[in-house]
C-alpha cells in the first residue's frame, strides 16, 4: 500500500504558497499555478513545508491523499525548475522547425502539420530531428508531447516516427523470403 500522501513536501526558497477557499496556489520564479483540493482534504502550510492530511481512512479519501500530494509537489517543483520532454523524430524526410510558438512537421504526409503551443509552453526544434517541450505544469507538457507523438507513433518494423527521448520501440521482425 502505498503511503506517498503521509510525506510533507518541501517548500524551497523563493516559493509562495497560499491556500483559501480549497484552492492551492503556488508561485515561484518561473510562474503561478493553482490546483483545486476536495472541501474535506486539509492542507497545512508551516514556513519549510506543506502536509495534507485526509478526514478518515476510506479509499476514497486514501486515493485523493496521494494524488493532492503528488499534484502540489509537481506544481512546487514546475514554478522552481519546470519539466521538459525531449521527442526524437526517426524517418527519411521527417523533420520539424519552429516559427514563434507555431511547431511544423513534415512527416511523410501530402501537407505540413501546424501546431500551435498553448500558454505557457515552449516547444524548441533543437535539429530537425529532436524537439524539446518545455514548461511549468507538467500535466500540459505531457498533454501537448503526447498529441505531437500521436501524429505519427513509432512503428515496429523500421521504427520510424516519432518517439520519446527514453522509449524502447519493440522491434518486429519483417517478412522474410521464401
Amino acid at each position: 500500500m502505498s503511503r506517498v500522501g503521509n510525506n510533507p513536501i518541501g517548500i524551497p526558497k523563493g516559493v509562495e504558497i497560499r491556500f483559501e477557499n480549497n484552492t492551492v496556489s503556488v508561485k515561484g520564479s518561473k510562474g503561478e499555478l493553482s490546483q483545486a483540493v476536495h472541501g474535506d482534504m486539509t492542507v497545512s502550510l508551516d514556513e519549510k513545508e506543506i502536509v495534507i492530511s485526509r478526514p478518515n481512512d476510506s479509499k476514497f479519501f486514501k486515493s485523493l491523499h496521494g494524488l493532492y500530494r503528488s499534484l502540489i509537489a509537481n506544481m512546487v517543483e514546475g514554478v522552481t525548475s519546470g519539466f521538459t520532454k525531449k521527442l526524437i523524430i526517426v524517418g527519411v524526410g521527417y523533420r520539424a522547425e519552429t516559427k514563434g510558438n507555431r511547431l511544423i512537421l513534415q512527416l511523410g504526409f501530402s501537407h505540413q502539420i501546424v501546431l500551435l503551443a498553448p500558454d505557457g509552453i515552449d516547444i524548441k526544434a533543437e535539429s530537425p530531428t529532436i524537439l524539446t517541450v518545455s514548461g511549468i505544469s507538467k500535466e500540459i507538457v505531457g498533454q501537448v508531447a503526447a498529441k505531437i507523438r500521436s501524429f505519427r507513433p513509432p512503428e515496429p518494423y523500421k521504427g520510424k516516427g516519432i518517439k520519446y527521448d527514453n522509449e524502447q520501440i519493440r522491434r518486429k521482425a519483417g517478412k522474410t523470403a521464401g
